[in-house]
Formats: structure tokens, C-alpha cells, sequence
């Protein structure tokens, strides 16, 4: 376990976490804002899974599963990313903090109660002095989550020929 909120545990993500990876990246609907199509097998659930686990490994810090307390369901991601293998709005080698939910999950604050704490594990234990986010210019719900956690707005900028909005936190 990495982080826990009242509600969540917060943990590395791991291959019996595929099927419920799969559920939430097989919706379109979860997909709108990402710019990349829904997976359509479980084999691609579990390379994304290895993926990020090869990032825990290579740098420090991976999104993690976020597992629902009461029943125990892996309901999405949360967590930092380390971006040194791209550009976005002119920076690389940043930390970006991001989430994912099945859809069945949205509307309930998860993505701001795992967002916080994924903040807080940055600031406290990696001691990072700031963390970026970025979202589709249209996903309003994503930009209420990071005013609320505190990200402050700093620009608009094109990722993939697409409109984003980047924001910040300093600790």
C-alpha cells in the first residue's frame, strides 16, 4: 500500500488488477478526453499494466490502482507520472499527476480524494517542490478536479494537435 484516504487504498497496480483495467479502458466514454482509442483485449490491459510497473522500476513512481475500501474493487488509477520520454507545453522530465475511473465510479469524488493524497505522497515523501497537470481543453469535470485540489491554471497548449489546459501545484 502506497496511500489511503478514508475511502481508497492507494497500491502498485499488479497483472490481477487486469480485468477491472480492462473494464474501465475497454468504455469509450472513459476515453473521450484521452486522445487514444479503447482497449479491446485483456492482453493490452495487462501491457499496461507491466508498463506502469516497469515505470515504478525505472522511475521511483508509476499511477497506482485505487481500490475501493468497502468492496475491495480496483475502481481505477491515481497517482504521479514521471514524464522524461515526451514533450508537453515545453517541458519534460516532470511529474504530472493523473487519474482514470471506470465510468460506473464517476461523480463520487474519488478522483479528488486519490488525487490528494497522491499529492500529498510527491510533496512528503518523493519531496518534489511542484506537480503539473493537463487536460483536454473540453474536460471540464478533470479541470474542476484540479482547482479543487488546488492546481493552479498557467496556460493553454496543443498535445497532439488537440487543445489542453496545464496547470500547476507548488508545494
Amino acid at each position: 500500500m502506497k496511500a489511503k484516504t478514508e475511502r481508497l487504498i492507494l497500491r502498485e497496480l499488479v497483472l490481477t488488477d487486469a480485468p477491472d483495467i480492462f473494464e474501465m479502458d475497454s468504455d469509450p466514454k472513459v476515453h473521450l478526453y484521452l486522445g487514444n482509442k479503447p482497449i479491446t483485449t485483456l492482453q493490452q490491459a495487462e501491457d499496461g499494466i507491466r508498463y506502469i510497473n516497469k515505470q515504478y522500476s525505472e522511475n521511483g513512481i508509476g499511477r497506482w490502482a485505487v481500490v475501493e475500501k468497502t468492496t475491495g474493487e480496483c475502481i481505477g488509477w491515481c497517482g504521479l507520472k514521471f514524464f522524461s520520454d515526451m514533450e508537453a507545453n515545453g517541458f519534460t522530465d516532470i511529474h504530472e499527476i493523473g487519474y482514470r475511473f471506470k465510468k460506473k465510479h464517476w461523480g463520487k469524488g474519488y478522483a479528488t480524494e486519490a488525487a490528494k493524497a497522491s499529492l500529498n505522497y510527491g510533496f512528503d515523501n518523493m519531496k518534489l517542490d511542484v506537480i503539473y497537470g493537463m487536460t483536454h481543453a473540453d474536460n471540464l469535470e478533470s479541470q474542476n478536479v484540479f482547482r479543487k485540489l488546488g492546481l493552479n491554471y498557467i496556460n493553454d497548449f496543443e498535445l497532439d494537435k488537440e487543445p489542453h489546459k496545464w496547470f500547476e501545484i507548488r508545494k
